[in-house]
């Protein structure tokens, strides 16, 4: 293979009709992705989440999408604009889906997050860990909260929880930018960049994109490295000192950003840069100086008193590659559905991992002018040594490989690629390629093939836990209740952390998650369930209540993660029910409330409960009981 960068530009585009038809195909997709959401019910979600669930027309106008796509962008004479419909096309049935079908947010994090940003509304500024525990780590990282609660009283809502649902589309659409930018650094062939986009896009299955910091330091992370790449290292790329000085400062902006949003995505940054460093071109100190001043500075500043208390976990963790990927207690897929779901996002990175490394194999050029993308590909290797990351960093790993990683990927899937020639500008204007050959690295109707597999690939690997991640409204009001009703003071004591609201008043109350503790006290309240649990809620002093809380999403988290069995969980619900001690506060199809009684309180054993007014339509909490067996 040559490098093609001294070839003429292709003849425009003609108009009329045959200027039109990538329209049909992206129409028809888009059709049937609005009648498959019109007729998608998830009011009984199984174990395989949202993927048995789903219209058969999502799945046909998802193959409709990439094959559209694919004939397009493969086209010289098709407009780049069409390309980037398809792209969008992608991202809205891709992440706008579970916004239209589910009615509450999904994910117990994203919940969390907004407590996070509610707390720093009526709190009225950060706090120290002895006002509010662990969770002040929040509030030494305060970015993207403190943006947010802006965001809120920009808006006038009543918190973030009433535009959050929408947020994975969001975050999704902010990387695309930086993403082109980047690869145009390397190449004007319109396929392999747009190529590259679209595998981005479906082997992004970590699900990082949801409500978090990390989903807008991620995007802010490609933003840097997409100004490093375009303005420094290359001649005339600064446009001298001013320039320079002008992209300097932009860059800090970005850093700072980063620096006091989130704690993984800064070191992630350093190690990039630094590979950067590797390269001649590129051996520009000032972006990777910069990064570790500024991420430094914060670290033993506002951070200092989270780092102090965990440093001596994060030395231990140094070094430990098995310990740091290796999942624990409660982190293990358990039943078909889940194990299915870890197999599909196993194959679909590791598909797209081969198809990058075919890609460096076989396009000699893009080895060369395209060695920094590289690099960055596998600068994050190294953390996989540094931290376990709370069992995540393996997936974190993979999420910041993925720029370089899917840019490789699609130079396997074309039969030639067209690189910037040496020293030419990345914002050059660009030529199209020349008519590609029909046969590549995997024959003709290969990469179509490859392309549909890992698009499709990607609706497991991403919705297959939506059994686990989707709260119905029922449960949002029965949590709700309960945080209306708890004075301050008080304690909520449940099985795990998955539930909505799990964070809500977390200043003035406290949690227990009696799964995150030690094995030996879980077989304890196996065992006896009622005494052990009425043992550790004993503590709570007035004005505090202690309250037991069992809701339909810790059952599924239980059940598909490996921790406590359906009958298991159950068998603790009835024992409480049961006991004296415990008096029922709130019932419905999706959970149960029970307070802790005081030595001075009298009534019934089990207590009686009126069903929450509030709760989701009566046919829908009927089949979550049924389900369930009345909770879960």
């Amino acid at each position: 293979m040559t490098d093609r960068s001294e070839l003429p530009p292709a003849p425009p585009a003609g108009r009329g009709p045959r200027a039109a038809r990538p329209a049909v195909p992206l129409l028809a997709a888009l059709a049937l992705w609005l009648y498959a959401v019109r007729h998608t019910d998830v009011s009984r979600l199984d174990d395989f989440g949202l993927v048995t669930a789903l219209h058969p027309a999502f799945w046909a106008g998802l193959a409709v999408l990439t094959a559209g796509f694919w004939r397009t962008v493969r086209d010289p004479l098709r407009p780049g604009g069409w390309a980037a419909a398809y792209v969008l096309g992608l991202l809205v049935m891709e992440r706008a889906t579970q916004a239209l079908l589910y009615p509450t947010p999904l994910y117990a994090w994203a919940w969390k997050h907004d407590g996070v940003v509610d707390h720093l509304l009526t709190a009225g500024g950060l706090q120290s860990a002895d006002q509010v525990g662990d969770m002040a780590v929040y509030d030494q990282w305060p970015g993207f909260f403190a943006a947010q609660a802006a965001l809120v009283r920009l808006l006038g809502v009543e918190s973030a929880a009433m535009y959050m649902a929408w947020w994975p589309l969001v975050s999704s659409l902010l990387l695309v930018l930086p993403l082109l930018l980047i690869y145009r650094t390397f190449t004007e062939d319109r396929r392999l960049i747009w190529t590259g986009v679209w595998l981005f896009c479906v082997a992004n299955w970590v699900g990082q994109d949801y409500f978090s910091p990390q989903s807008v330091a991620f995007a802010l992370h490609l933003g840097v490295l997409a100004v490093v790449l375009r303005r420094y290292g290359r001649p005339g790329g600064g446009r001298g000192r001013h320039g320079q000085a002008v992209w300097t400062v932009v860059l800090s902006v970005l850093v700072v950003t980063i620096v006091v949003s989130h704690q993984l995505t800064p070191g992630m940054l350093v190690v990039s840069l630094l590979a950067l460093c590797l390269v001649r071109r590129h051996r520009a100190w000032v972006p990777a100086a910069t990064t570790v001043v500024i991420f430094l500075a914060w670290c033993l500043t506002a951070a200092l008193p989270f780092l102090s208390a965990a440093l001596p976990d994060m030395t231990r963790s140094v070094g430990d590659v098995g310990g740091n990927v290796a999942t624990g207690y409660g982190a293990t897929p358990t039943g078909t559905g889940a194990v299915a779901t870890s197999w599909a996002a196993r194959l679909l990175s590791g598909t797209v991992l081969l198809l990058a490394a075919a890609g460096v194999w076989r396009q000699r050029v893009l080895r060369h002018r395209a060695m920094p993308l590289l690099l960055i590909a596998a600068a994050p290797l190294p953390m996989l040594a540094a931290s376990g990351y709370g069992s995540e960093m393996l997936f974190r790993v993979l999420l910041f490989m993925l720029p370089g990683v899917a840019f490789f990927a699609a130079a396997a899937l074309l039969p030639e690629v067209r690189t910037l020639a040496a020293g030419a500008r990345p914002d050059a204007p660009a030529a199209a390629p020349a008519p590609a050959s029909r046969r590549g690295v995997i024959g003709a109707g290969g990469p179509l093939l490859v392309l549909l597999a890992t698009t499709l690939a990607f609706v497991p690997s991403y919705s297959g836990k939506d059994r686990i991640n989707y709260f119905p409204p029922a449960e949002v009001a029965l949590v709700q209740r309960l945080f209306d009703e708890a004075p301050e003071g008080s304690t909520v004591v449940a099985a795990n952390r998955n539930y909505p609201l799990a964070y809500a008043s977390y200043g003035t109350v406290g949690h227990y998650w009696f799964l995150e503790d030690d094995r030996r006290h879980v077989d304890a309240i196996v065992r006896d369930p009622a005494a052990t649990l009425a043992a550790d809620m004993a503590g709570v002093e007035r004005p505090g209540r202690a309250y037991f809380l069992l809701t339909q999403g810790q059952f599924a988290n239980s059940e598909m993660n490996g921790q406590l069995t359906k009958a298991q969980l159950n068998r603790i619900r009835e024992s409480v029910a049961d006991s004296p001690r415990f008096r029922l506060v709130a019932e419905n199809g999706a959970g149960v409330v029970y307070a802790l009684r005081r030595e001075d309180e009298d009534g019934p054993a089990g207590g009686t409960a009126e069903a929450d007014p509030a709760e989701a339509d009566p046919a829908e909490a009927d089949a979550a009981g049924a389900e369930t067996g009345g909770a879960r």
